[in-house]
């Protein structure tokens, strides 16, 4: 299968073709570390609606992500959220070092949240 662009119908296989957890051994463990993309979620419309940025449990949730998706946690984390989130996930992802550099990707396009940057910077 081909994965140029993720869809709904080849979303969870993009999933666990990438999945690498030694530890886990039950489906319930594959859909908990997925979940973490819908708590990143969560906590960057919280951030967004009220401005109340949790910067170490995002950080620990997208730690947790590229442990076990590795670079396939960027396009995973862009499909599941809006286009309103991506200038503060891509600060994140700046922050981490973890945008992709080659090829010119539509990330490179997408604008930097400078307050959550500017967050991230004080840790």
């Amino acid at each position: 299968m081909r994965f140029d662009e993720l869809n709904e119908s080849n979303y969870l296989l993009f999933a666990i073709k990438f999945y690498d957890n030694p530890q886990a051994v039950t489906r319930d463990d594959f859909e908990s570390d997925l979940k973490r993309i819908r708590y990143v979620k969560r906590l960057l419309k919280r951030y967004k609606n009220s401005g109340e940025l949790k910067v170490h449990l995002i950080l620990n949730h997208l730690i947790i992500l590229f442990n076990v998706f590795s670079d396939a946690a960027v396009p995973l984390l862009f499909y599941n959220l809006e286009e309103e989130l991506w200038p503060s996930i891509k600060s994140f992802l700046l922050f981490l070092n973890r945008i992709p550099e080659y090829p010119k990707t539509k990330i490179d396009d997408i604008k930097i949240d400078e307050n959550c940057l500017e967050q991230l910077k004080a840790l």
